[in-house]
């Protein structure tokens, strides 16, 4: 038995009247703390969890200053056996609130991290009470020094203990006291134990440097101050004050912000919008903060603008209010850019301070003191806000790391990743040895004792899988059979068992909830498992056997009718891996070779391909009836954005395409629907207070005003009040003279929409669960679990309900409704995460299409575009060739107005502009010309380059009328030819550039600190790409989008 010693502390306070009140409270101390250690000698009851390593050199035990202010160093994985006391975890919560609190107990449960947690105020021999008359800051440094103490001699002396912190006075106090307990300075420390460690001097210099900038700062107010967080909290809920999360406009981002006050995005059914103007109104607010806002008065209220530009219109939108307090700061990894000296930036003698310039508009500029000003120009930089005091007019940061120079496409790849926290380094060599080995010397099989406990189908079942052509991660594969003379229908989707190799709480696991989905970006994608599991045992490639989790419902063949579902764990060899062009031309009758016939008999060869198109027939027609079905409920039929990447054999980009809907996608794509509904009902019925399911709100009914009243522009009314009635009158609003404005009026739709987002079913009512553009009660992600996370969750799920089917315990417990809706709020952060980044790479890529091209000779740069909104000073257009939209101004800052030709060309003239709502009219000394809501127009697309962010397009009118009108021929096609000479020669060029670079001298020391690597990829490519001169003018080295995204998303 534990002997626990109270240890009583005594409070005098005084009431709300005055009266005195003495207040006891009792602190209890043990002998028994478990330490954590896997040097320990007596016996520790350590619970299950980490330990410390017992073969290190030494425990490193950080002082209570050195948490507040250093915790991002000791947050690095190379350093090991950091013992946290709980001395130091309540002063971080105490000092820094819930949001650093929360990361350090993340650090601390976070395996991957050699750190644990000692209870020091809770045992016997290292708990010290506070003295008489003595500080803070020396009980807490005495507190840790006596757990360093206690540490050492529990070890019974076998493992050194260092104990550092930046207060000299305990340094000179307790350095000497003890043997084996060493007491110095972070600096020192870094210097002795990890001089190497180049990532952790770096960032404790410039820690550092942000600390005694900040010391030094003595200015008069130029915001208001912040309201304290208990007089928030009432005026929250008095109403006084309203809660929600600062968003800074885009393209207004000094000027113009909103609070949203309540849900996950502004598509939510129960949000509130409150505009907020003004860097002063903001009140040092960051994009992404929490925080409380107080209404201004009515007469006060500004409205929201509504043109191209600043200053031209406003409209009223909502109340107008001021940020009077920050609940919870947003404060993440910035990329900043050091922009060049000019003389006026302030500097000392030891340090210069630095306005760096967010890569992010929405963010504001970052004071930077440090010592590498000069090295640092013209370079993106990654940074993190210290402060910012209602004296300075800017927040105060400090360094972190160097991407790289400005411009260079390695830099703004990693920019884009560091903006949207992604973080995805190479696996760790721990994560790899967890998992199986697949190699030519010792060839992974299928374990006899799992395949007896499956369901064998490699024999009885023709398995085969329809994807993008190139896809390495093979999630899903797909059977059609008939049973039972042919009266019953068999369909079966056959996904990867990512479980069965990826078990709970393994490191494999941990990182790919860290991760939680796969980052696609334009040409390269950040998998969230090891490429051993994603690319190959996983993977269900053709003609080798792999495990799978399987659904499979037995159908009528006339009605289609469900009689049988069955749920369970299968073995399968896929024995067809299609794309889908291959897929589509087989089902049209079109002669294509399938790779793995041909090396068959020609009479063999011929049955095997009936055999296979009577398959995809059938499974056609199954489809067609399923999305009936959904059909018939009210399902929507969106339309999005998406390029993709047109490849060569040698994985070149050759073109940049929209890309093409095939029925066979549709086909694909309502198996997955149904394998994910049928799974969300088994799961949600088996666990009703502890299933992961994805569900999908209707939206508000006033994100659909745009869409309304552009239809209505055009002669169609839209229905929006059921989404039975949104689907009818949207296949009613069809031009059969344009198409196009069938697809924007869905593009408008689908911006309309709420987001669909993964929640516990323990955590929302029964009436939530429903995902209103699928029209499907119950839905969840079954279907990919090799580059989605939830899916992983859901397989766990699905096995346990079978297992309770079977009544056998299922193992490892379940995680309740709150573990899980936690998971499921990761998940959602993580993938608007991946969302943004692609669309951001998506967008760079499109800009190195066109940088290199002469807008006014390059006949590529100009294009059809449709005009799909009205402004006050221009439209919105959709450029359909490159899958772009943007602004067309009519009204340039200088005043001037679009003036249009008798030959529809465009030039700029005095004049004004007159809006309405489906159309806008320039007038001019040429007359009037009207602009209408779906009119086509030419536009000329150029790059419009910033030093300090990313490039983005321009689009500018050329001519009023569509591309083609005028008698223009089609632009020829690419060619193949000269795309692969260009590819060779610019192959060529990088390897001549590392020759030069390999005989030139020695680096000096910044160029070493700071150069890129020499490593070759394509985006070394690509770069070289600007010193080549393009002689082929058909040539189209096209560059873009989505290249690695195999599968669908749904």
């Amino acid at each position: 038995l534990l002997q626990n010693e109270c240890n009583p502390k005594i409070l005098h306070l005084r009431s709300c009247r005055g009266r005195k009140l003495r207040v006891v409270r009792e602190h209890y101390l043990r002998e028994r703390v478990p330490c954590y250690s896997g040097a320990c000698q007596a016996g520790c009851a350590h619970a299950d969890g980490k330990l410390l390593p017992a073969d290190l050199t030494h425990y490193v035990v950080p002082d209570v200053g050195v948490v507040l202010d250093y915790l991002e160093i000791l947050e690095l994985r190379e350093l090991q056996g950091v013992v946290f006391t709980q001395t130091a975890c309540q002063a971080l919560q105490h000092s820094k609130g819930r949001r650093q609190y929360n990361r350090l107990r993340n650090l601390l449960k976070d395996p991957r991290h050699d750190c644990v947690l000692f209870a020091n105020e809770f045992q016997e021999y290292s708990y010290c009470p506070r003295e008489k008359g003595e500080s803070q800051d020396t009980w807490q440094s005495r507190c840790v020094y006596s757990a360093a103490v206690w540490f050492y001699n529990h070890l019974a002396g076998l493992m050194d203990i260092v104990m550092i912190t930046e207060d000299q006075e305990a340094v000179t106090r307790y350095s000497s006291l003890n043997s084996g307990v060493y007491v110095i300075s972070v600096r020192d420390y870094l210097q002795n134990f990890w001089p190497e460690l180049r990532a952790a001097h770096e960032l404790h210099a410039s820690v550092c440097q942000a600390l005694q900038e900040k010391e030094g700062e003595v200015r008069e107010r130029q915001y208001a101050e912040h309201l304290p967080p208990e007089v928030l909290e009432a005026g929250i809920k008095s109403g006084r004050y309203v809660q929600g999360t600062l968003n800074v406009s885009k393209h207004r981002a000094q000027t113009e912000a909103s609070i949203m006050t309540e849900g996950f995005s502004n598509k939510s059914t129960d949000s509130w919008c409150v505009l907020v103007h003004g860097d002063k109104h903001r009140n040092r607010a960051v994009h992404g903060d929490v925080v409380a806002v107080e209404l201004l008065p009515k007469s006060e209220w500004r409205g929201k603008v509504t043109a191209l530009s600043e200053g031209q219109g406003a409209e009223p939108s909502g109340e107008d209010g001021r940020v009077v307090g920050v609940l919870q700061r947003n404060w993440r990894d910035f990329v900043v850019t050091f922009p060049p000296r000019d003389g006026t930036q302030p500097q000392s003698r030891n340090s210069q301070r630095i306005l760096a310039v967010p890569w992010d508009h929405r963010i504001p500029k970052i004071r930077i003191s440090t010592q590498q000003a000069d090295a640092l120009q013209d370079h993106r930089v990654v940074v993190r806000i210290d402060s910012w005091e209602s004296s300075s007019l800017y927040p105060n940061g400090h360094s972190v790391r160097v991407l790289g120079r400005s411009g260079e496409l390695e830099t703004e790849v990693q920019t884009i990743l560091v903006e949207n926290c992604i973080h995805a380094p190479p696996f760790s060599d721990a994560q790899l040895r967890e998992l199986p080995v697949n190699s030519p010397e010792n060839p992974w099989t299928v374990d006899p004792a799992q395949v007896a406990q499956r369901r064998d189908l490699r024999e009885s079942h023709l398995v085969f899988s329809i994807d993008p052509q190139g896809c390495e991660d093979v999630d899903d594969t797909l059977s059609v059979r008939h049973l039972a003379g042919g009266t019953l229908l068999e369909l079966g989707v056959h996904i990867a068992d990512v479980t069965h190799f990826v078990s709970e709480g393994s490191l494999s696991d941990l990182e790919a909830r860290s991760r939680a989905t796969t980052y696609y970006l334009a040409d390269r994608r950040y998998d969230m498992l090891p490429a051993v599991l994603s690319a190959d045992l996983c993977s269900l490639l053709g003609g080798v056997d792999r495990y799978a989790m399987s659904v499979m419902w037995e159908l009528d063949a006339r009605t289609l009718a469900v009689s049988r579902v069955w749920y369970g764990r299968t073995v399968v060899r896929s024995s067809y891996q299609l794309h889908y062009e291959l897929a589509q031309a087989l089902l049209d009758g079109d002669e294509a070779a399938v790779p793995e016939l041909v090396r068959l008999g020609s009479e063999e060869q011929e049955a095997k391909r009936a055999e296979l198109v009577q398959a995809l027939e059938t499974l056609t027609h199954v489809s067609r009836h399923l999305r009936a079905q959904r059909d018939r409920g009210g399902a929507l039929e969106l339309e999005g954005l998406e390029v993709r990447a047109q490849l060569d054999e040698e994985k070149n980009i050759t073109a940049l395409v929209p890309r093409q809907p095939l029925e066979v996608h549709e086909t694909v794509a309502e198996c997955m629907i149904y394998a994910n509904h049928w799974v969300a009902r088994k799961i949600q019925e088996t666990f009703p207070h502890q299933a992961l399911l994805r569900h999908h709100p209707p939206p508000r009914q006033e994100f659909f005003l745009q869409l309304v009243d552009s239809a209505r522009a055009r002669g169609f009314t839209i229905d929006t009040r059921t989404n039975k009635a949104l689907a009818d009158s949207l296949d009613r609003a069809a031009d059969p003279q344009d198409p196009l404005v069938n697809r924007l009026l869905r593009m408008m739709t689908t911006q309309a929409m709420s987001e669909a987002l993964y929640c516990s079913t323990g955590a929302q009512s029964l009436d939530q669960f429903y995902h209103y553009g699928l029209a499907l009660d119950r839905y969840t992600h079954f279907t990919s679990p090799i580059r989605r996370y939830a899916d992983v969750v859901v397989h766990r799920l699905l096995a346990a309900a079978m297992a309770t089917k079977r009544g056998v315990a299922s193992g490892k417990a379940l995680a309740g409704n709150k573990g899980l809706e936690e998971t499921a709020q990761h998940i959602n952060k993580k993938n608007r995460a991946a969302k943004r980044a692609q669309k951001l790479s998506t967008e760079l890529f499109q800009c190195l299409y066109f940088k290199e091209r002469d807008p006014q000779t390059d006949r590529r740069c100009v294009a059809d575009a449709v005009i799909y909104s009205i402004r006050d000073d221009g439209v919105l257009a959709f450029v359909p060739e490159y899958g772009v939209k943007g602004p067309v101004h009519l009204k340039n800052r200088e005043g001037l107005v679009v003036s249009v030709g008798p030959d529809g060309g465009c030039e700029w003239q005095s004049g004004s502009v007159r809006r309405q709502p489906d159309r806008i009219s320039t007038t001019s000394g040429g007359g009037t010309c009207t602009f209408r809501l779906f009119d086509h127009v030419t536009v000329r697309l150029s790059v419009l380059s910033s030093h300090c962010h990313a490039d983005r397009l321009h689009l500018e009118l050329v001519s009023d009328r569509p591309l083609r009108s005028a008698g223009d021929q089609p632009l020829p096609p690419p060619s193949s030819q000269g795309r692969s000479q260009l590819v060779q020669e610019v192959v060529r060029l990088a390897e001549e550039a590392q020759e030069r670079a390999a005989r030139r001298p020695k680096l000096s020391r910044e160029e070493r600190e700071f150069s890129q690597s020499k490593t070759p990829n394509l985006y070394s490519l690509l770069e070289e790409v600007r010193e080549l001169a393009l002689t082929d003018p058909d040539m189209i080295p096209q560059v873009c989008a989505s290249t690695a995204n195999c599968g669908i998303k749904v």
